[in-house]
C-alpha cells in the first residue's frame, strides 16, 4: 500500500462522508438547488487564490522538470476552464462582483483556505501535495460516481461541474499525482506525521464544506 492510499485509508470515514454528501447526491442528480449551488461556488471561488499559489509552489518545489511542467500544465488549465465555469455560473446565479470577490467567509471555507496558506509556507513539496492530493482525489472520486455522461444532468452549471473532474486528462493527472506523492513519502518521522496530519485535515474540511454548503439537504 503506498503511502497516499494509506493515508486515505485512516481517514476513510470523512472522506466516504465526503464523496457521499447529499451536495454531492444532488449534484448529480441535477436537484440541487441554485441558492445551495450559488452558495457553495462563491465560497468555493474563495479558494482559487491559495490553490494557483499551491500549484505554483509545486512548480517551484518538485525535483524535476518533467514534474514541474506537470504542475505548470495543471495551472494553466485551473485559470481558464475551471475559471470560467464558476464566472458563467455566477452570471446565471446572478451573483454581484462583491459575493464573487470579497464574501463573508463560512467557517469551513477560513479554515480550509488557512490550512491551504499554511501548507504553502513550508515551501516542502510533500506538504503542498498533501493538499492538493487530497482536493482533486477526493473530487475526482465523488465526480465518478455520475457514471457515463449520458445520465448527467442536463444543466450545464451541474454537468460542466462534473465534467471539469471526471474526463481522461483529470483521472490521468489524480493518478500522477497520487503516485507523486508516494514517491517523496518523507523518511523523516516528524516530516511524515507532519504530512499526515495536514492530509487528514484537509479531508476533514472537505467534509465540513459540503455541510456548510447545503445545511438543509443533511436533514432531508
Amino acid at each position: 500500500m503506498g503511502f497516499a492510499e494509506e493515508l486515505r485509508n485512516n481517514c476513510s470515514a470523512d472522506w466516504d462522508a465526503a464523496v457521499n454528501h447529499p451536495f454531492v447526491s444532488q449534484l448529480l442528480d441535477g436537484s440541487l438547488p441554485d441558492h445551495d449551488l450559488r452558495r457553495y461556488l462563491v465560497q468555493d471561488y474563495q479558494f482559487c487564490d491559495a490553490f494557483t499559489a499551491l500549484l505554483g509552489q509545486a512548480v517551484a518545489s518538485a525535483p524535476s522538470l518533467p514534474s514541474r511542467l506537470v504542475f505548470a500544465k495543471v495551472l494553466g488549465a485551473f485559470a481558464s476552464d475551471e475559471n470560467t465555469y464558476f464566472q458563467d455560473c455566477f452570471s446565471e446565479l446572478d451573483v454581484p462582483g462583491p459575493d464573487r470577490s470579497g464574501p463573508a467567509l463560512e467557517p469551513a471555507t477560513r479554515d480550509f483556505d488557512a490550512l491551504m496558506r499554511s501548507a504553502l509556507a513550508t515551501r516542502s513539496y510533500p506538504d503542498v501535495l498533501a493538499v492538493l492530493l487530497v482536493a482533486e482525489w477526493l473530487y475526482g472520486d465523488w465526480a465518478a460516481r455520475a457514471g457515463d455522461p449520458a445520465g448527467w444532468p442536463t444543466q450545464p452549471k451541474h454537468s460542466d461541474w462534473i465534467r471539469l473532474h471526471n474526463n481522461p486528462e483529470y483521472n490521468a493527472w489524480v493518478t500522477w499525482l497520487r503516485d507523486e506523492f508516494d514517491a517523496v513519502e518523507p523518511a523523516a518521522p516528524e516530516l511524515r506525521a507532519r504530512v499526515a496530519e495536514t492530509f487528514a485535515e484537509a479531508v476533514r474540511l472537505e467534509r465540513a464544506f459540503f455541510d456548510a454548503a447545503a445545511p438543509l439537504a443533511m436533514t432531508a
